[in-house]
């Protein structure tokens, strides 16, 4: 009989926590299924309702948010598990309808860095035959220097001119790092060419992409991701940029562990210039669009798409990297609508048979890329799978529109 009574209890203790593990699992689940945030289109619907065992309570007006949405309103959405635990919080932005004309054009871009970016220290061969490093431990890769003895510097020759004018005397460099500024002290060394801080920097960047969009007010989006340093993987700081006419001039295939890129003649000449970058983030860069960038677009407008319309299935490319305006099918086989990684919001496949034949896939210069589903421009390509370079990611649209609006 005891024997029987503890078995029972047994059972129940091992239902409870069945039970328990069940509710944890079921709450993480409906957790998932809530977007973390959401873009309404004025006059459309919001998220939807869900079911037990969820219930959602709006904390404001959907109506007053839609009529006053031209001023940027946004509402919120409170859920909870079973009507008492607290589950998430989604914030609402509601916004008008809106068109933008696709790109896929290659662009040339050209950044100038918000003061001299320093890649990295080492040491220097002094007049005496000795080794120096006046730099170490007090600067640091990802650093920028902003002044030299009080004097603001923008470029690297600036940088150099003022060291040797200081000859062997303390100099005194304004440094920015992680968003806190300070001041350093140090001497340069004499070497057989000059005045040396033992300091590698960089001043400006170039590459290829691709256009994603131009708005109706002349503003563009590009790339779909931020332009890092490629020695410290640090996102640059810019303090300008420009985009230029770009021609391809050679297309090198993707192949399994070997990204292909695109290869292509960039010319800095003024009436080349089709834009003026005025941001570098982590979902592209952004700017405003000159007349000519306007010309070199000849499709029309079409209504961007939000994530929460995007389906699992056919979509299209748009890409002029054969010299000819084309859409080219894909298979979207992934959306990811809580992403923590702003660029892989999607998840796709390249399928078009040309495409395939032309570059193998997704390869760089292709970033920026728009993506169409169901006639509304739903994204951008943003990276390649390395090992399998018809697959890649995306960016949704909305992230790249909420550095222009």
């Amino acid at each position: 009989m005891i024997c029987r009574k503890t078995y029972r209890k047994y059972l129940l203790v091992l239902l409870g926590i069945s039970l328990l593990v069940l509710g944890v699992y079921d709450y993480f689940r409906e957790r998932a299924l809530i977007p973390d945030s959401y873009t309404q289109t004025e006059g459309g619907a919001g998220p939807e309702t869900p079911g037990f065992p969820v219930a959602a309570q709006i904390q404001e007006s959907v109506t007053k948010a839609s009529y006053d949405s031209r001023n940027g309103s946004s509402y919120r959405i409170s859920y909870r598990y079973l009507g008492v635990i607290p589950l998430k919080e989604t914030n609402v932005q509601v916004t008008p309808k809106t068109t933008v004309t696709p790109g896929g054009i290659p662009i040339g871009i050209y950044m100038e860095t918000d003061g001299v970016m320093v890649i990295g220290t080492g040491k220097v061969t002094g007049r005496d035959g000795l080794n120096y490093e006046p730099a170490f431990r007090l600067v640091q890769a990802g650093d920028y220097i902003r002044s030299v003895n009080g004097v603001k510097i923008r470029e690297k020759e600036k940088l150099i001119e003022s060291v040797e004018e200081n000859g062997s005397e303390k100099l005194v460099l304004g440094i920015e790092r992680s968003g806190r500024t300070f001041e350093i002290r140090l001497q340069a060394a004499d070497t057989e060419n000059g005045y040396r801080l033992g300091i590698w920097v960089r001043d400006n960047t170039q590459g290829i992409g691709t256009l994603t969009f131009l708005t109706e007010n002349g503003k563009f989006g590009a790339l779909g991701h931020g332009i890092n340093d490629s020695d410290t993987g640090e996102l640059l700081k810019i303090s300008e940029g420009k985009l230029y006419d770009t021609t391809v001039a050679e297309i090198h295939r993707g192949e399994p562990g070997n990204p292909g890129q695109v290869a292509g003649l960039i010319r800095y000449r003024n009436n080349l210039i089709c834009g003026q970058i005025q941001e570098n983030t982590e979902a592209g860069i952004f700017g405003e669009g000159t007349e000519r960038l306007g010309d070199k677009l000849d499709g029309e407008a079409v209504e961007v798409g939000y994530k929460q319309e995007i389906t699992e299935g056919e979509a299209w490319v748009r890409s002029g990297i054969n010299g000819e305006m084309r859409d080219y099918r894909i298979a979207i086989e992934e959306v990811k609508r809580n992403a923590s990684d702003v660029n892989k919001g999607m998840i796709l496949r390249v399928t078009d048979p040309e495409l395939l034949a032309l570059t193998g896939g997704i390869i760089q210069g292709m970033s920026g890329s728009p993506i169409i589903q169901n006639g509304k421009l739903i994204g951008a390509v943003t990276h390649v799978f390395v090992n399998d370079p018809t697959k890649g990611y995306g960016i949704f649209v909305e992230e790249m529109l909420s550095h222009v609006s």
